[in-house]
This record gives C-alpha cells, structure tokens and sequence, in this order.
C-alpha cells in the first residue's frame, strides 16, 4: 500500500522539489501539496486523506505548529514531519508536544526527508541530529532548576531573582541594578508572572 503523501510548504522551489522527489518513489503518492495551512485544511475537508504530512513552520496566515492542532483535529492518525528553518527549543517542543512526531531541518537532504517519511509511516519517528542534540542538551540542562529558570527570564530579570534569593530588599536591588524601585518592582511582578508564581516563598521553591 502508498504511502499518501501531503505537502504544505509555501517556498515554491522547495514544494516542487518534495514533489519531484516523491513522485519518483515506488511506495509514495502525492494526495496533495499547498502553500498555507489554510489551504491544507480545505484539501482535506474536500476529501484528501494523507497519511503523512511534510509541514513548514513559517507559513502565510496561519503558522504550522498552529496548524498542527487544526490538522490532527481532521486526521487524528495523521503522521506529521516539520520540515523547518526554525531550531529554536521553544519552536522544536511546541511542534512535537502539539502532535508532530518529528522535526526535520531544511537542510535535510531529500534522500533523508524521504527515508524519514518512510521511518514514520511504519510508526517511527526522527529527528535531524542538530534537533536531536538540542533535546538532548534541553534534558541536560533542565536538571538543573535555576537554569530551567534563566532559559524562561531576561539577564536582569534573572539577576533580580538572584538578588532576591540573597535575601537583598528592593532598594538595594534597585541600587545595585541602578534603576528605580518602582522599575524593580514592575520586573518583580512580571518574573511572577513568567514564573507563574505569587510570591517570593514561591519563587524560592523552583530555585531548589
């Protein structure tokens, strides 16, 4: 049985390209190929049932991490590969904690996207090894609790919290930054925020 291939990619050259590729594979077809998440949507309301899906991230309207949830909704059996420019770790979990069940760098040669798309419709999944080794470093470094902290906050407001956890008052923390303490207060608030946390006791439980 083929396996029923959509694109949604709106870089023109790379979409007829992944055409190409796939049209010359034995066990492939293309059920459909779009520019926009917006215009996949359509292609499977219409009656289009691939089983696998090559989804850029920075598409026209909607975004393909958003379209993620949008497609699984249609097909929720559908296998979906992001094939991106993005390796930003915020974007990589996003995608694969939406649904996406692996995550390809754009720089993937054709011959590895095709294998991927294989690995995956026999229920596999992969990553590019660049991705990998970002996941893999993520897990490393969330160990640790304070780092898991500095990845979420700016450089100042990470500093706050480390004064803040010296036991340092607001005036001195306002001193030592060299700003007010109103403006310390107003990082004060949004760490808490960032954090989801409502006070300094709080705070001091993600540090341990």
């Amino acid at each position: 049985m083929k396996i029923q291939v959509a694109i949604v990619e709106d870089n023109k050259s790379l979409n007829a390209s992944l055409r190409q590729a796939i049209d010359y594979q034995v066990m492939m077809d293309i059920e459909f190929s779009a520019f926009s998440v917006e215009e996949g949507i359509k292609q499977i309301q219409s009656g289009k049932k691939p089983s696998v899906m090559l989804l850029d991230i920075g598409l026209p309207g909607m975004s393909g991490i958003e379209g993620i949830v949008k497609f699984k909704e249609l097909l929720p059996e559908l296998d979906i590969i992001m094939l991106t420019t993005y390796e930003e770790n915020e974007k990589i979990f996003t995608a694969l904690c939406n649904g996406a069940c692996s995550y390809l760098s754009k720089r993937t040669s054709l011959k590895e996207i095709l294998e991927t798309v294989h690995t995956v419709s026999k229920g596999g999944s992969y990553m590019s090894p660049s991705i990998a080794r970002k996941i893999v470093g993520y897990f490393g470094k969330t160990a640790d609790p304070k780092q898991k902290i500095k990845e979420k906050l700016t450089e100042k407001q990470y500093k706050i919290v480390e004064s803040l956890s010296d036991g340092m008052s607001y005036s001195k923390i306002a001193e030592s930054q060299f700003i007010s303490i109103n403006t310390v207060r107003h990082h004060i608030k949004k760490i808490y925020e960032i954090l989801e946390v409502n006070s300094k006791s709080q705070l001091f439980k993600l540090l341990k």
